[in-house]
C-alpha cells in the first residue's frame, strides 16, 4: 500500500475574514501527507526544506507513518514562503508574497527506497519535476495523480502537456479545467482534457461539491454545508491527499471506488478548512473521520418512487 506524495512542505502566511495566521507551516505534500496518512502508510515524501523548517513538524509526521528519507534539507537556506489574502466569498484570493527560496532550483531524488510503491501523488509544483519523479521511477505505479494549476499553464504548458500524457488521474478547479480546455461547459472540458493523457478528472468545485469524470460517465459529489470556514489554504491538497489514501488502502483503481474516493476526500478537505493551516488536520482520529464521511453518504441517500 506504498504511497509516493511530491510537492512543497512550506511557510503560510494567512489574512481571511475572519483572522490572521502569522506564519504557519504549510504546503502541498504537507496537507496531503497529513490527510492521507489516516488511510494508508507508509507515505514516502518527496520534497525540499530549508534549516528553518521546524524539526518538531518533521517528527510529528514521522509518527504518523510518513518516511522523510526523500526530504531534502537545506540547512542553510530558507524553506518556500507564500503570503496570501482571502476575500469574504473565501474562494478568491490575493498572493501578497511569494518568496521560492529553497524550491528555486529544487531537484528531486527518488530514494532507492522507495522504488516499488504502488502509488504515486503529484503535488502542484513545476511540472518539470513532476515529470522528473515519474521518469525516475523503475516501475510504473499502479495510479499515478497530478494535482496542477493555472499557473503552470500560463507559464510551462509544454512539460505540463508532457506530464498529463503520463498520468492516470488529474485533480483541477472548475477554472482551471476552463483555462486547460478552453471550454465553459465543465462536461466539455472534460471531454478536452480527457485527450491529453488522463482517464480520469476530478474538477473540484468549493463549496459547490466535485465531479468525477471517467469516459462517457459522471459522478456529482456534494459539498459539506459548514458554518465556519476560517482557512480554506490546502483544501484541495488535503482533498487529495484523503482521495490518495482511500486509493491505496483499498487498492482498487475502479471507477466504482474513485467515487468513494472523491467522497472521502471531501469530508477531509470539509476538516481542513475549520482551522487556520494543517491544526485540524493534527486533531482528528478515525471515529471522526467516519463520522464525516456518513455525513456526506446522508446528503446524497434518498428514496423516490416514479409514479
Amino acid at each position: 500500500m506504498s504511497l509516493i506524495v511530491v510537492g512543497t512542505m512550506a511557510f503560510d502566511n494567512i489574512e481571511t475574514p475572519f483572522g490572521k495566521s502569522d506564519r504557519i507551516v504549510g504546503g502541498a505534500a504537507t496537507y496531503i501527507a497529513w490527510s492521507a496518512c489516516n488511510f494508508t502508510r507508509p507515505i514516502n515524501q518527496i520534497s525540499v526544506v530549508g534549516g528553518d523548517f521546524p524539526e518538531e513538524e518533521m517528527q510529528a509526521l514521522a509518527l504518523r507513518g510518513v518516511n522523510l528519507e526523500g526530504v531534502q534539507v537545506r540547512k542553510n537556506e530558507k524553506s518556500f514562503f507564500w503570503a496570501g489574502r482571502y476575500h469574504m466569498d473565501m474562494n478568491t484570493r490575493d498572493t501578497l508574497d511569494t518568496q521560492l527560496n529553497v524550491l528555486a532550483d529544487f531537484n528531486p531524488i527518488v530514494p532507492e527506497s522507495y522504488q516499488g510503491s504502488e502509488f504515486l501523488m503529484l503535488g502542484n509544483l513545476v511540472p518539470s519535476v513532476q515529470l522528473s519523479v515519474i521518469r525516475q521511477l523503475k516501475s510504473r505505479p499502479n495510479l499515478i495523480v497530478l494535482d496542477t494549476m493555472n499557473f503552470w499553464m500560463e507559464t510551462a504548458m509544454p512539460d505540463l502537456e508532457k506530464v498529463l500524457r503520463e498520468i492516470d488521474v488529474l485533480l483541477i478547479n472548475d477554472s482551471e479545467a476552463r483555462q486547460l480546455s478552453a471550454q465553459y461547459s465543465l462536461v466539455k472540458a472534460a471531454r478536452e482534457i480527457m485527450k491529453m493523457g488522463p482517464k480520469y478528472l476530478v474538477i473540484k468545485k468549493g463549496e459547490h461539491g466535485a465531479l468525477l469524470f471517467y469516459e462517457d460517465q459522471v459522478f456529482v459529489a456534494p459539498a459539506l454545508p459548514l458554518e465556519d470556514v476560517f482557512d480554506p489554504t490546502g483544501a484541495g491538497d488535503t482533498f487529495a491527499g484523503g482521495f490518495m489514501g482511500h486509493i491505496a488502502r483499498t487498492r482498487d483503481v475502479s471507477f466504482e471506488n474513485m467515487k468513494t474516493a472523491v467522497i472521502v476526500g471531501s469530508a477531509m478537505a470539509s476538516f481542513c478548512v475549520e482551522k487556520f493551516g494543517n491544526t485540524r488536520l493534527k486533531e482528528l482520529d478515525r471515529e471522526q473521520i467516519d463520522s464525516r464521511i456518513r455525513q456526506f453518504v446522508e446528503l446524497v441517500n434518498f428514496d423516490i418512487q416514479l409514479v
